[in-house]
Formats: structure tokens, sequence, C-alpha cells
């Protein structure tokens, strides 16, 4: 929880500074609400149900549960947006699905987690997936109503203000000015690249993107933890993780060919 609200804070701090220097937009007052309730989906929820559920989770649990979130949001976006369901969209998850496991079962390099499994980690890693899920299925009309800042601003904005009354007391209180420059940057790069530069980059997607395509991310997100781990010499690189890699990729590829909802016609008098 502390972590998040630094996080938020941070990038809350970020977003209205950026807006600034940002033409000028109003947010409609009945739009509000709904970005509420998707800064609850996609921020505030999504990221408690993670934080918690690392500390209750192995990370080989952790990261085979997290799988599930493109199927997921592949039902929502049919539900909701009425994208179809396509052989493409089916077999493109799972040619990714595969990879990522391969890669999962294979990566020494895969650290963090809990030591054992606890139900509850597995009950919350399922609560952030769906949540996600919901957050790309149902919001991106509304996020292509706004620019990328004005949107984010205020979706960080009412997540920071869920999570101060529970950790206001403990950021006032931290020791900023003792922690080591390397510790700083560490939590720079934190609250700059892994919050504000990502979640900026994400409603970029979702303007451009269908919701499972970009929930295909991941997918791809164990890829580049083992290329990572074998830069820095934690993981040796194979040739299954190779295969695993291109079958990672071509899933996304493949998703990303599958035929969108058919935009209805207006008719003409």
């Amino acid at each position: 929880m502390d972590l998040f609200c630094l996080r938020a804070t941070g990038a809350t701090i970020l977003f209205w500074l950026l807006s600034l220097f940002m033409p000028k937009e109003k947010v409609d007052l009945k739009d509000l609400p709904k970005i509420f309730v998707a800064s609850m989906l996609g921020l505030y929820l999504t990221q408690i149900s993670f934080l918690k559920a690392v500390t209750m989770t192995t990370s080989i649990d952790l990261a085979i549960a997290n799988t599930c979130t493109p199927i997921l949001t592949m039902v929502v976006a049919a539900i909701v947006l009425k994208e179809p369901i396509t052989g493409k969209k089916v077999g493109g998850i799972l040619v990714s699905l595969t990879g990522v496991l391969i890669l999962v079962f294979n990566s020494v390099g895969l650290g963090g987690g809990a030591s054992e499994t606890k139900p509850l980690g597995i009950v919350l890693t399922i609560v952030n997936a769906l949540t996600f899920a919901l957050y790309l299925g149902i919001f991106r009309p509304l996020i292509s109503k706004y620019n990328v800042v004005t949107f984010m601003k205020w979706m960080f904005l009412f997540s920071m203000l869920m999570a101060l009354p529970f950790n206001a007391r403990h950021l006032v209180q931290a020791p900023f000015g003792q922690m080591e420059s390397k510790v700083l940057w560490q939590v720079a790069f934190v609250v700059v690249c892994a919050t504000f530069i990502a979640y900026f980059l994400i409603p970029v997607g979702q303007k451009r993107l269908r919701p499972t395509v970009v929930s295909m991310y991941n997918y791809v997100q164990p890829t580049i933890a083992t290329i990572i781990s074998v830069v820095i010499g934690l993981d040796k690189m194979t040739w299954l993780k190779v295969v695993a890699m291109v079958l990672v990729f071509s899933g996304v590829w493949i998703v990303n060919q599958s035929r969108a909802a058919t935009p209805k016609v207006s008719e003409t008098k």
C-alpha cells in the first residue's frame, strides 16, 4: 500500500504539472464518476491486489495466474464492446500463452514472490487480472474522448485520494533525506519510468489498439524480464527460450491481425 501511494502521488504531481503545458481541456462533469470507476479498476484495485498477491504467491504461480488477463479482456470486450471472439484471437492468445509458460518454467532469473502460495494470493491475482480486464474492455470509448494527459491526471488524482488516508503519515515520515543516492534513484525510476511513463503509454495504445491487443502486453513482460536477466547474467539464453519468445510475439501479431467489431452504418433517409 505504501509503495502504491508513493507511485500514485508522484505520478499525480507529474501529470498535473505536464497538463500546465498542454492545451486546456475541460472534462464533462458527467464523465468524472466514470473516470473515478476507471481509476479504481485500472489503477487502485489492480495495483493494491497485485502488491498484496506478491507477498502471498510464489513467483511462478503469480506469473501463471496473470496469464488469464488477455483471456478475460477478450471476454469483457466481446460483452461490452461487441468485439468478436475470432479464431485468430483465440489462436494468438494460445500461441503466446504457450511461449509464456515455457519461459516461466525455464527461467532461473524469475525472482520475488512468497515462499509458498496461499489461496488468498491466487484470489487476489485473479482480482488483479479481472479488474484490469474490465478497465481495458469498458473504458476505451471514454479514453478516446480525452487527451491522454487530461485523462491520466484525473485517474491518478482519484487513486491518490483513495490511498492517502491510509498512507499520508508514512509518506510524511519517510526519511528521504537519509536515503542513499542509489535508493533515491531507484524510487525515482519506479515513479517516473514504471508509473508515469508506463501509464502515459497505456492509454496511447488503448486509443489505437483493441482491448485484447493491449492486454497481450502482459505476455511480453516475461519475455523482456528473461532478456534482461540474460543481459545482467542472472539467466542463460537457450534455444527453448528463443522459441518461446518467438511464440509470444507471434501470438501478439496473430491477435493484432484479427478483425475488429464491424462499425454500425447509420441509415440515410
